[in-house]
């Protein structure tokens, strides 16, 4: 079954020097973008993370710093990457958790405010895990009756995950072939930010989902503890959550001044 696409997606697929969103780096990333009238365009860039790569981790993906050390960093590619991926909805395995946040936190690094609020996200993985519950080797052979060569490869993963999706529309009659009903489909909870530290409670206000605050309110937090605001911009949280609280303590400010 064909993507009903009302503009288009980017899949995207990420190998990284490590797990976390907020101090590891992109080493590959593949786009590959499917434009409503069925065309499609891809590029893979190798990119120099400006950090050494554990061990442990490019036993996995194969690339290692020696590897990538004379490629563009992000920074260089930033601008080549946002201009593919500006006004597309996207789509990825598991990247509503880790590929969407990191790249966010990349976009930042570089001055570019990287923000999807306009853009329907469908993670192929959470799909899958609801239908199936395997890993992404598993989806492509159960769907796609194919071996995952090369698996680990972001441009093998990134082609694999826009098969896998198809497949999974031709599978179940009751996945709705719209981007908007898929991205409500594979989302988690709902959450301010991209790692998850900040929800929405039942009234939509938002709240803090971690910590000795959690399911507090932001701002009753900020105001009756000020220095909580400091203590979170001063630690390792990720920079687009840290936009994010900056922004609710505006929007406080304004209003109390209003």
């Amino acid at each position: 079954m064909k993507l009903n696409l009302t503009k288009p997606i980017c899949f995207f697929d990420l190998e990284t020097t490590g797990t976390n969103i907020a101090k590891d780096r992109i080493v590959e990333i593949a786009i590959l973008k499917v434009f409503p009238n069925g065309n499609k365009e891809s590029y893979t860039w190798r990119v120099n993370p400006e950090m050494e790569i554990p061990a442990e981790v490019t036993k996995i993906h194969g690339i290692s710093y020696d590897d990538i050390k004379d490629e563009p960093t992000f920074k260089d590619l930033s601008k080549k990457v946002y201009e593919m991926i500006k006004g597309c909805d996207l789509g990825g395995y598991n990247s509503n958790r880790f590929d969407i946040p990191l790249l966010a936190e990349e976009f930042l690094r570089a001055g570019i405010d990287f923000d999807i609020k306009s853009a329907l996200a469908v993670d192929v993985q959470t799909i899958f895990h609801k239908k199936e519950k395997r890993t992404l080797e598993a989806a492509y052979k159960f769907y796609c009756d194919k071996d995952l060569t090369n698996a680990h490869s972001a441009e093998a993963d990134t082609n694999a995950t826009f098969e896998v999706l198809e497949s999974q529309l031709d599978k179940y009659p009751d996945l709705e072939n719209d981007m908007k009903w898929l991205a409500e489909f594979s989302a988690h909870k709902k959450f301010v930010d991209f790692a998850g530290f900040i929800a929405y409670n039942k009234k939509g206000e938002e709240v803090f989902s971690f910590g000795k605050h959690r399911g507090k309110l932001v701002e009753e937090v900020f105001e009756k503890e000020p220095g909580y605001y400091g203590w979170i911009q001063n630690a390792d949280f990720p920079l687009y959550t840290k936009k994010v609280l900056t922004a609710i303590k505006l929007k406080k400010l304004s209003d109390n001044l209003n």
